[in-house]
């Protein structure tokens, strides 16, 4: 095999995974976004999402700024040389996180120092197979740890939260299910994708869900009892409330499939794999001769190009609000240094738009805050919870390619604390925080803003310019960035008077939730 034309492949696949959505999936978030009422927060979210969709097809760039940890299923001819594949693997990450396409994401756990180019012990993923078809199978999963973070495991018999006792069989197993897409909230970018493993040990089951997520959305489970399960979780899970983002609203989930393996008796797992909107996985077939794509994979059907539907959808949108009399939300302008008066003034569900300086912080600046002074003064600031991919061109000055927010729970035990130390007074992120933040807003006057998750180009372009950065030690995405923006839009969800959107929603989904206890599946 011409093994340059090997890794040529490669890069051209993590390319396309990392920057242009799959069909199958588009036409999920189509009819996601057809299904949401004209208006709502949901609704705002879902055009946000599209248009994000539409600049990351245009200017090449990630649909999200976590981009992951890659995960190769990789199938091979009898002969094919797997080491070489290996090497070939490893190169084309480095390529493209050079290039921008991926963000350095491999931290060493012990040292916590970012290898800076994806690769480290255990990293990539690559899991090899061999077959006796003729050609290479390459499969890519970039899956983001705002959704990794929300996988979850149940053994059974067990008491679920909800739903009561969940017993060794299918009706057990739904109950599972169910729950998981409840326990995700908004905090993994939802609607979101599931896979789900039945049987197996704690490893193989977890292995197993994330098998499902390589299946098209649009399959149907040859096993019966599965695919009534997969139907039955997709028209239930949608009932819960959650919404787009955990804002509410009639989508929760996008897709749902079911694998099932053998286990012994001792044990019984359901494990599930949860994966948000930006569900990015592509595969493709190599010539295991001359190393070249020879076709690509989840390319069935019509493809959405969101792009010559917006103007449309714009106005329908427009319509359907006036007929429904659904109540447009306040819109304020935010600009730093921020007031306590004008913090007070926000609540819950209005829209903002940032102008001027905000600053990226996640989960080492948290802790160094914790524990150290600021190196600049942050009170009347915003923070912003963004790892963003940067590149820095021939001059040697920063340049922001992708920027949406992470998921601001893992912050919950500094946040609060930070500040009330520092003055700061906003907070942007994605899925909410929990009761100390909620206490130290109120106390404060401080706000939480919910961006939308994964909207990462969205975000990139409204960001105008890099003014500094403090603490490069910590890898690109534990920087502190500073930013200048203009008509960065964000909704209130946790306000300076003791009220959380995030609190009110997990609430009415559990109350709905409860409402599925009784058998379904004998």
């Amino acid at each position: 095999m011409d093994i340059q034309k090997f890794q040529e492949s490669m890069y051209s696949l993590i390319v396309e995974t990392s920057t242009n959505l799959p069909k199958d999936v588009r036409r999920a978030v189509k009819s996601a976004k057809q299904r949401e009422n004209a208006g709502t927060r949901s609704a705002l979210s879902l055009t946000t999402i599209t248009n994000n969709i539409t600049m990351a097809d245009d200017n090449v760039s990630p649909i999200c700024q976590d981009t992951g940890l890659p995960t190769f299923k990789i199938k091979t001819p009898v002969g094919v040389n797997q080491l070489e594949i290996k090497e070939a693997i490893r190169n084309a990450i480095i390529l493209a996180t050079k290039g921008g396409k991926l963000r350095p994401n491999a931290v060493d756990s012990l040292s916590g120092e970012n290898s800076g180019d994806n690769l480290g012990e255990g990293l990539p993923v690559m899991k090899f197979d061999q077959w006796e078809k003729d050609y290479i199978d390459v499969r890519l999963i970039l899956k983001g740890g705002g959704c990794e973070n929300k996988n979850i495991q149940y053994s059974l018999p067990m008491e679920i939260e909800g739903l009561g006792k969940a017993g060794r069989d299918l009706d057990g197993i739904r109950k599972c299910v169910l729950h998981s897409v409840y326990q995700a909230q908004g905090q993994g970018c939802s609607a979101g994708f599931i896979g789900v493993g039945i049987g197996g040990d704690r490893s193989s089951g977890y292995d197993l869900a994330k098998a499902q997520l390589f299946r098209s959305n649009e399959d149907v489970n040859p096993n019966e009892d599965l695919r009534k399960l997969e139907e039955y979780i997709m028209e239930t899970a949608n009932e819960l409330g959650i919404g787009t983002m955990g804002f509410g609203g009639e989508t929760t989930l996008l897709g749902c499939k079911i694998g099932v393996m053998h286990r012994i008796p001792a044990s019984f797992f359901v494990s599930v794999a949860y994966n948000c909107w930006a569900f990015r996985r592509l595969g493709v077939k190599v010539s295991p001769e001359t190393g070249e794509i020879n076709e690509w994979l989840y390319q069935d059907g019509e493809k959405i190009d969101f792009a010559l539907e917006a103007e449309k959808a714009a106005k329908e949108e427009v319509a359907a609000a006036i007929e429904a009399e659904v109540e447009a939300p306040r819109e304020i302008i935010l600009q730093a240094p921020i007031t306590e008066e004008k913090i007070r003034e926000l609540k819950v569900g209005d829209v903002v738009r940032i102008n001027g300086r905000m600053y990226t912080g996640r989960d080492a600046i948290h802790k160094h805050l914790s524990e150290n002074p600021a190196p600049i003064d942050l009170d009347g600031q915003i923070i912003y919870h963004c790892g963003p991919v940067m590149l820095k061109d021939e001059e040697g000055k920063w340049h922001v390619k992708a920027a949406g927010p992470t998921t601001s729970i893992r912050e919950e035990p500094y946040q609060g604390d930070i500040m009330k130390r520092f003055g700061i007074r906003a907070v942007i992120g994605k899925g909410g925080m929990g009761p100390k933040t909620l206490e130290a807003l109120n106390e404060h006057g401080g706000v939480y803003l919910n961006a939308i998750g994964g909207a990462a180009q969205y975000y990139a372009d409204c960001i105008k310019s890099v003014e500094g950065v403090n603490f490069t030690e910590f890898g690109i995405p534990e920087a502190m960035w500073h930013l200048n923006v203009e008509g960065f839009t964000a909704v209130v969800t946790m306000d300076s008077h003791g009220n959380s959107l995030h609190k009110d929603v997990q609430q009415s989904s559990l109350e709905k939730l409860s409402q599925f206890k009784e058998p379904v599946f004998k």
